[in-house]
């Protein structure tokens, strides 16, 4: 299982685990956090499921897709380190990656 260290947009922090192959979206939902709205389920159309990566773990320092950056592009709070959850496939590297969700459109 993979930790994932996820910071709430109340500021609360919580480990999480989840499998590897999943997504992280796959990963907060079925943690709990239906704050990430994520209403495309995952489809990379609506950039409701914006997270920080705050500090990632070996390998997950993906490039962003061209349609990824274009949704991301659309959001007010976009940062330097802004992904949407449902692009960041979990594998074995991404062990102690630090995320925060991002606030609501």
């Amino acid at each position: 299982m993979i930790e994932i260290q996820v910071i709430a947009r109340d500021g609360s922090e919580q480990t999480i685990s989840a499998a590897p192959g999943t997504s992280l979206m796959e990963a907060l939902r079925n943690n709990g956090y239906d704050e990430l709205l994520a209403l495309c389920g995952g489809c990379c159309s609506c950039a409701t499921c914006h997270v920080y990566v705050e500090q990632g773990a070996d390998g997950t320092q993906q490039v962003s897709s061209p349609d990824e950056d274009d949704l991301l592009e659309s959001s007010q709070h976009r940062q330097v380190n802004s992904r949407l959850s449902c692009q960041m496939q979990l594998h074995d590297a991404a062990n102690g990656l630090v995320v925060r969700i991002a606030p609501e459109d």
